[in-house]
């Protein structure tokens, strides 16, 4: 019999193939989940550890429908939505002048409307049994904010207010829907662009309580809780994970 607290939950992470979102899926199925990895990058990895895997960018119309229709046919349902999928790894650092409005649309596309469409597919199989987790991976610089990201800093402010609209919506029908915003977070995407690294790491070092490089390891107890019922009574919240960098 599966044990953990997600036993037989079917979850879905968007990005889930790749750095954060891989730990997040491996996560979830170590607590029991059922879990759809959908995801531009290559799901290899996702695959041997047990997740189902959809190729799927969330920003290509009716995308979202498929893949919440593809975790129902595989499981049954849809019981918590992890929205991680964003562009900012591979995002060049610029002045605000300086980004190319192109890429500040598809900043926006992505990391907005991209978790927008997810909710909105996935919403609806939630409100008709009754219950659902949502959890949307957000930013500690939407509290500091930062040099060089106002695109990905502006897009996760947006997607943080849409929590709190959206935990007021959502609630009679008992879904949670709440915010995780990791800090400078050292993920193998991270690495793979060693501007963001070498232009952050020390301030962000310097501004936190516990004076260490944070891992994605550090946000998988949040992550967890956020998902199980220990968080049926939380809903529209930021939880921050990053060394206490900022206070929410």
């Amino acid at each position: 019999m599966t044990q953990g607290r997600l036993a037989g939950r079917a979850c879905i992470v968007t990005g889930g193939a790749t750095g954060l979102g891989l730990a997040f899926t491996r996560a979830l199925l170590g607590e029991g989940a059922n879990v759809l990895a959908a995801d531009i990058a290559d799901g290899t990895e996702a695959e041997e550890a047990g997740a189902a895997y959809l190729e799927a960018d969330i920003c290509a119309s009716g995308t979202p429908d498929c893949i919440v229709a593809a975790c129902q046919e595989r499981y049954g349902t849809v019981d918590v939505l992890v929205n991680n999928a964003a562009l900012y790894a591979s995002l060049p650092v610029a002045r605000y002048d300086a980004i190319d409005p192109a890429t500040w649309d598809r900043v926006i596309a992505t990391n907005v409307t991209g978790t927008y469409a997810m909710i909105r597919a996935a919403g609806p199989v939630m409100e008709a049994q009754g219950r659902g987790k949502i959890v949307n991976i957000t930013s500690g610089t939407v509290y500091k904010g930062m040099p060089g990201m106002l695109h990905y800093i502006a897009s996760k402010g947006a997607i943080q207010a849409m929590t709190r609209a959206l935990s007021r919506e959502l609630g009679k029908a008992g879904i949670c829907v709440n915010n995780l915003a990791p800090g400078l977070t050292l993920s193998s995407s991270i690495l793979g662009n060693p501007e963001h690294v070498e232009t952050t790491r020390s301030a962000v070092l310097a501004s936190r309580a516990i004076k260490r490089d944070g891992t994605p390891e550090d946000l998988l107890g949040a992550l967890i809780f956020l998902c199980s019922p220990e968080s049926d009574f939380v809903t529209g919240q930021t939880l921050a994970v990053d060394g206490g960098s900022v206070n929410t």
